[in-house]
């Protein structure tokens, strides 16, 4: 193994977590998500978001402004002064630089997750 190949399986981990916790929501919830806008240092990163749109089945819009906590202390803060009259003024302001299309079927997207859960079981039974 590379230095490479330890970071795509770093994001590639990340990727899969994500898809497992979006598909115990579907369960609860009951409803498919139409898509998933992220922010945040990682959604950067262009083989992780379109990874993370393969896995999921659904598009991933990466918004315009990547690092969004301190930008939405500060909405927040003009929404309680007045400055925009309410949440669905804010909302407009929203952009997005890119949206990633996933690019494989379900099938494959169904044996990878397999795959991933797989590997979680056999790391889990390693360390008992």
């Amino acid at each position: 193994s590379t230095k490479a190949h330890v970071a795509r399986a770093t994001l590639e981990g990340i990727a899969f977590q994500v898809a497992e916790l979006v598909s115990a929501m579907t369960r609860d919830f009951g409803s498919r998500l139409s898509s998933m806008k992220v922010d945040g240092g990682a959604s950067a990163n262009n083989l992780l978001m379109q990874f993370q749109s393969d896995l999921l089945g659904t598009k991933v819009i990466r918004s315009e402004t990547l690092e969004t906590t301190a930008l939405g202390a500060a909405l927040q803060a003009g929404l309680a002064i007045g400055y925009w009259k309410n949440q669905d003024e804010i909302a407009k302001l929203w952009r997005s630089t890119h949206t990633f299309e996933p690019e494989i079927k379900t099938p494959e997207r169904v044996a990878k997750m397999r795959r991933w859960s797989k590997a979680v079981e056999a790391v889990a039974l390693l360390s008992n």
